[in-house]
């Protein structure tokens, strides 16, 4: 029995044998199509992300003396997961310190406050949103895209809250919202409704590649603008993943795709870095691209 922990202490999307599961990429869904070619998008950005940039769980990643870790990760990497924004609000001035730590082109993708996702459950929240959009935006030309991650509790009953909320957000920073509960994904007519609300909103709909939780892999984008999070077992198969993911980016770019952000997790942080590394070397051969290939040894 080979294990899988995925996604964070509550260990999302964990099986306990890799070898039951189905890793291939599903088609498209059809609106994907429709959505990347009404893009007409020539150029592809292309930012992967890890979850953390701190010593403790990059194990290896930085050269012996390495003081400044957001410095030393901005240099190897252009974008990072901002996952510190979850558990407590920043204001102003920490934003424009990260921001002034950083080299042009980097980007931070801010996650909103677990007050907002998971206390709340978006009922009432426009005050919370107000205020992380006006702290956030100091990041300035830092900003990737934000997101809502929702607790896997939160279901369909609550879909007029998700409407609300996804109405609300009219603001300049870019979305990306990632609904868990397996309801959300069971009811086809549910699932047309909601997406189609991202769409008319401009909502970015996160896709999830973890091993025990294959509905969030719906293959349906909302938006020319990808965003994945990729999580790894600390497998031989994460690497043949990334390679199944390599040729999906290649098409949607021929279609029209403007932006992906890949997110490289583990539950338990092995080889994040690594794994990202392979990602990036492949697809720069794959499509062309010209992303730094991150430091950090052979995978």
């Amino acid at each position: 029995m080979r294990h899988c922990d995925n996604l964070g202490s509550m260990k999302f999307g964990q099986v306990d044998n890799i070898d039951d599961v189905d890793f291939s990429i599903p088609p498209d869904h059809p609106a994907t199509d429709r959505v990347l070619t009404e893009s007409k998008a020539k150029d592809l950005n292309v930012y992967v992300v890890c979850a953390k940039w701190n010593k403790a769980d990059l194990k290896n990643f930085y050269p012996k003396g390495t003081k400044d870790e957001l410095g030393y990760y901005s240099t190897q990497f252009n974008a990072i997961e901002l996952n510190a924004t979850f558990r407590k609000r920043y204001w102003a001035p920490q934003y424009e310190k990260w921001a002034d730590a950083t080299p042009d082109g980097f980007k931070f993708c801010p996650k909103l406050g677990q007050f907002i996702s998971h206390i709340k459950r978006l009922d009432g929240v426009e005050e919370s949103v107000d205020l992380f959009v006006e702290n956030a935006s100091h990041l300035g030309d830092r900003m990737g895209v934000s997101f809502l991650q929702m607790h896997d509790n939160f279901g369909p009953k609550d879909f007029e809250r998700v409407r609300a909320f996804v109405e609300y957000w009219k603001f300049d920073i870019p979305i990306a919202v990632e609904l868990r509960h397996h309801d959300w994904y069971s009811d086809p007519t549910l699932f047309e409704d909601w997406s189609n609300l991202f769409e008319r909103n401009k909502i970015v709909n996160i896709l999830v590649d973890t091993a025990g939780r294959r509905d969030m892999m719906h293959m349906r984008l909302t938006s020319p603008t990808a965003f994945v999070r990729y999580v790894g077992c600390n497998h031989e198969s994460d690497y043949s993943r990334l390679e199944a993911w390599i040729e999906r980016v290649a098409d949607w770019k021929k279609k029209g795709l403007k932006e992906l952000y890949f997110f490289v997790h583990q539950w338990a942080e092995k080889e994040s870095p690594k794994l990202s590394a392979y990602f990036i070397e492949k697809l720069n051969k794959k499509i062309g691209t010209n992303i730094h290939v991150p430091a950090v040894g052979e995978p």
